[in-house]
């Protein structure tokens, strides 16, 4: 059990287990991101791949109708948990991605989904799962561009963060192509983890890095043309 989530979110109680992905500089400015959107009890809220739940925890403490969604039962049995420490009533679906709500549109999606570059097949279980996503880290990235028209209602707005690494550029020009009018909202640097480390040399060698020091994550936003 790891108590870090409890700096990704004041005010909120948190319990993450191993084998779920705990809260991290990833979460907390996603949340800072979900904090400018105006979420009231009229607002759907769908957080997709939502790991401890914390985000989607701040979603309904903020008013919002939440459904959370991850493919690991463990990630689901935790964010039940941790809405119940937190005194709030959210769904949780199990599933892969947007498949998991069929024909349902939301006013704000929200998502963190594994993006970190990997030279092996992504994981089928096991904590990596939570951060792998293939060669190029876009594995599940693309797909949350490519749906999101159709998850998202009209005047909704999707929320995505994620890592340098695979393609700021690319997740833009993804959207755009998609129908939806993209921007980078918010920014953070931060040097490389335990993970990013230890694939240095490969990351070097497929040209994703050049120094091997530093990550910047951002926080795209995208709503409807």
């Amino acid at each position: 059990m790891t108590t870090e989530a409890l700096t990704a979110a004041p005010g909120l109680r948190c319990w993450v287990p191993p084998g779920v992905y705990a809260p991290q500089t990833d979460t907390r400015l996603l949340r800072r991101a979900m904090g400018r959107e105006s979420i009231t009890a009229e607002t759907d809220v769908l957080d997709l791949a939502t790991g401890s739940g914390m985000l989607a925890v701040e979603a309904a403490r903020l008013g919002g109708r939440v459904t959370a969604v991850d493919i690991s039962w463990r990630a689901l049995a935790t964010t039940r948990l941790n809405a119940l420490l937190n005194g709030q009533t959210l769904r949780v679906r199990h599933g892969d991605l947007a498949t998991a709500v069929p024909g349902r549109r939301f006013d704000l999606v929200l998502t963190n989904p594994p993006y970190v570059p990997a030279p092996g097949p992504t994981p089928a279980r096991g904590p990596a799962r939570a951060w792998d996503a293939g060669r190029d880290g876009r594995l599940l990235i693309d797909r949350i561009c490519d749906t999101a028209p159709a998850v998202l209602r009209p005047t909704g707005a999707l929320l995505i963060v994620h890592s340098h690494l695979c393609g700021i550029d690319a997740t833009l020009t993804r959207l755009e192509r998609a129908g939806l009018r993209a921007k980078v909202v918010d920014r953070a640097e931060l040097p490389f983890g335990r993970v990013l480390r230890s694939r240095l040399a490969w990351l070097r060698e497929q040209g994703l890095t050049a120094d091997g020091t530093t990550e910047e994550l951002v926080v795209i936003r995208a709503e409807h043309t």
